[in-house]
């Protein structure tokens, strides 16, 4: 007889095999109700196993199936199963991916309201009676009457309505019942879009929509279609690509799902999607971390019952349980914000272009820059490259400029250059015209640290090893990876100097320097500082594009995907931000951040320009960028990989150790890595352990080594089989991060 291998819900990762009772239909990917201990739990059916007849003792028997269909479909198992053995990660931690918290508790519901439905139609002679006897039921019958669909909410008829809804009910002219209220986290905004229609197309997007729809309409036995990779450049409009696929898509019966990098790019995208399909906006569903747990429940399981047939989310929402997927969309498929960062460390790009060939259907990786990785499979056939050259209103690409920071810095006689001469005029000519600017600036915060000038102290975070960050509005330090905080000092608390001072600017410093030198102007900010309340994102890119707001200063959440025809500068402070850290795709990053910034200009009628404001002007990133030159960089960045054996030409894991005690951390990390080197794959490099290039961090203290190998599974298996029979000290924790994208 099965037995069902069931995941307990909890923190911990307890797996336990149960007997099926007769008549219950159990299968995999099923919720059930198990005992455990003296109490039912809630768990999920991993797989059905054979019963072992040597155990000596019964197995006890689920108690019931909490869904009567499979919440997680065989093929988001498969992919599962993937993830586990590619990643190295355990299935169950994979499971609690597929299968949300809100998902899962069940203190999650869904909302119902209690509904007044109009029944009978009551005759004139009734309503006349009731008018004399009863007022108030006659008021009700003549809201139910006129009202949409012949139905109110109860609550909406006031207090005190129930007896009378009551009496009506009894002499069967009303129907009192309970509807799930379905809680749109997108509400408050949908009064606003007004619904638009498809564009006229140029011929560059028309090739990509006809390969996009050759894919579509392969029958179905057919082998899966390579992934898409649409290379367009910024305002190419692969967004209304995008939005055309997705309606042969919905109309062949489909459905779509819309991946995006960043939460910020999520409102203007639902936006365009729910003006295009104004017709079926409530089929339109969105999935992201900021949403309530109601939220997600009520989005979770509308999708998965086919009512929401487009789903528009970041990272997680790759497994979101779409019923007949045909198209997969991934928006800016470069980003790094695609690799999640705890357990499972798995890259959302790619789970996604794997579920494609599960699902067997079409995927499009869309970027002005993409990643050297995605480009490298296009030369290598894997991919089908499609290309968007240029702007689709015709306009030209924006105008760079770059000044070089060094010489300003003499001109402005040793002080902090925040805004060269031409950046600040460029500022105030877009201001007499009424255009508009952004700046952009990859450090929030006021000042970057605090410093003694007589004795070099800088304030550092206690449990992480980086300088405190000044923040102006809340007149504290702050840590920013940690988020510890601390009372600015009046005195240097190593000399007791009164002269300590702010160090470096962040983008609040910008705004205070920005009021100064344009009063008359509106300034907004967009950081995670400024963007603590829910909504506060969206509402904020409204403002903007509904022209309220002059200059907007932002971190890398205004950096891409965003669309306003009224801005025709782009400022970006300090280009050299990430370009001097000890990771190899720091060049690529800088690369595709300035080309994704620039591209915010000029989208409109009129001509944009973008003035890059840097210390090393001479960086082939910063180079590139200026000349829109992506096969140029490309090429020589591909070149430098492929010569020092980087991805893409090899898979790039990472092993860290961390621990409160530093000598415990380094020398787990030292052990682990001599076991490493005892007989280790075909192939496999193995780099020497070292401190990680932020030593310390949360209070403990971090060494990694870095691995490199033509081929993942035998690196991750390698790596797995060590880790199993190696005893870890019980303060020491070892992370194995596969396709790793943080190096610090």
């Amino acid at each position: 007889m099965p037995a069902a291998r069931v995941l307990i819900d909890g923190p911990s990762e307890l797996v336990f095999d149960y007997a099926i009772p007769d008549g219950l239909n159990v299968q995999p990917g099923c919720r059930v109700r198990i005992p455990l201990r003296n109490k039912l739990s809630q768990g999920t059916v991993l797989d059905l196993v054979e019963q072992q007849d040597d155990l000596g003792f019964a197995l006890r028997p689920l108690h019931s199936l909490s869904d009567p269909e499979p919440l997680i479909t065989p093929n988001l198992l498969k992919a599962g199963r993937w993830i586990a053995s590619y990643y190295g990660c355990s299935i169950e931690s994979v499971i609690r991916a597929l299968l949300p918290e809100a998902v899962r508790t069940e203190d999650n519901s869904a909302k119902v309201r209690k509904t007044v439905v109009l029944e009978n139609e009551p005759s004139p002679e009734i309503l006349a009676k009731l008018q004399k006897r009863a007022p108030k039921q006659a008021a009700i019958l003549s809201l139910l009457t006129h009202a949409p669909d012949k139905k109110i909410a109860l609550a909406d008829l006031g207090d005190g309505a129930s007896a009378s809804v009551k009496s009506l009910a009894k002499q069967e002219l009303v129907r009192l019942i309970e509807e799930e209220v379905r809680r749109d986290p997108e509400a408050d905004g949908i009064e606003e879009i007004l619904p638009d229609s498809p564009l006229p197309l140029n011929d560059e997007q028309e090739a990509a929509l006809k390969v996009v729809l050759e894919s579509l309409n392969a029958p179905s036995s057919s082998t899966p279609s390579s992934p898409i990779l649409l290379h367009g450049v910024t305002g190419s409009g692969k967004t209304e690509v995008y939005l055309q696929a997705a309606r042969a898509t919905l109309d062949l019966g489909k459905t779509v799902l819309v991946l995006v990098p960043e939460i910020s790019l999520t409102p203007q995208t639902v936006r365009r999607f729910r003006a295009r399909f104004a017709g079926i906006q409530e089929q339109v569903a969105v999935l992201h971390s900021n949403l309530s747990q109601g939220e997600r429940f009520d989005e979770w399981h509308r999708i998965r019952k086919g009512i929401a047939r487009i789903v528009i989310g970041a990272r997680s929402a790759v497994f979101a349980p779409l019923p007949d997927l045909g198209l997969i969309l991934v928006d800016e498929e470069h980003e790094n914000t695609y690799k999640q960062d705890q357990i499972p460390r798995y890259h959302g790009r790619d789970v996604a272009v794997l579920r494609a060939a599960l699902e067997n259907c079409t995927i499009v990786l869309g970027s002005a820059t993409p990643s050297l990785e995605s480009f490298q499979n296009t030369l290598e056939g894997k991919y089908k490259l499609v290309r968007l050259a240029k702007r689709a209103d015709g306009q030209s690409l924006p105008l760079i400029r770059v000044l070089d920071m060094r010489l300003e810095k003499q001109k402005q006689k040793g002080g902090m250059a925040i805004l060269s001469d031409r950046l600040r005029n460029a500022l105030e000519q877009r201001l007499l015209k009424n255009e508009q600017s952004i700046l952009f600036l990859n450090r929030r915060g006021f000042a970057r640290s605090l410093q003694c000038p007589s004795c070099g102290h800088v304030c550092m975070c206690p449990h992480c090893s980086v300088p405190l960050t000044y923040h102006r509005e809340d007149e504290r330090l702050m840590c920013h990876i940690c988020g510890h905080q601390a009372v600015v000092p009046r005195k240097c608390p190593e000399c007791r100097d009164p002269a300590i001072a702010l160090q470096g600017y962040g983008t609040q410093k910008v705004e205070e320097v920005i009021a100064k030198v344009l009063p008359q102007a509106k300034i907004a900010r967009i950081d995670a500082d400024a963007m603590r309340k829910k909504h506060a994102l969206r509402d904020l890119l409204n403002a903007f594009q509904a022209r309220k707001i002059d200059v907007l200063i932002g971190t890398q959440m205004i950096a891409k995907g965003l669309h306003f025809p009224n801005v025709t500068l782009v400022g970006i402070l300090n280009a050299d931000i990430g370009l001097h850290v000890p990771d190899f795709r720091a060049g690529e990053r800088v690369f595709q951040l300035l080309t994704q910034v620039a591209g915010r200009a000029g989208r409109g009628d009129l001509e944009g320009e973008v003035i890059v404001q840097t210390f090393t002007p001479h960086s082939p990133s910063v180079q590139f960028a200026r000349h829109h030159d992506f096969d140029g960089f490309a090429e020589q960045e591909l070149e430098f990989r492929r010569q020092f054996g980087f991805p893409p030409f090899a898979h790039c894991a990472v092993l860290t150790s961390r621990s409160t005690h530093e000598r415990r951390a380094e020398f787990t990390l030292q052990t682990l890595h001599r076991r490493l080197t005892e007989n280790p794959p075909p192939g496999l490099m193995i780099g020497e352990p070292m401190p990680s290039p932020l030593v310390k961090t949360h209070g403990q203290f971090r060494f990694q080594l870095m691995l490199r190998s033509a081929k993942a599974r035998p690196m991750t298996r390698h790596v797995q089989q060590v880790l199993q029979k190696t005893t870890l000290p019980e303060d020491v924790t070892v992370v194995f991060d596969m396709d790793a994208w943080s190096f610090t």
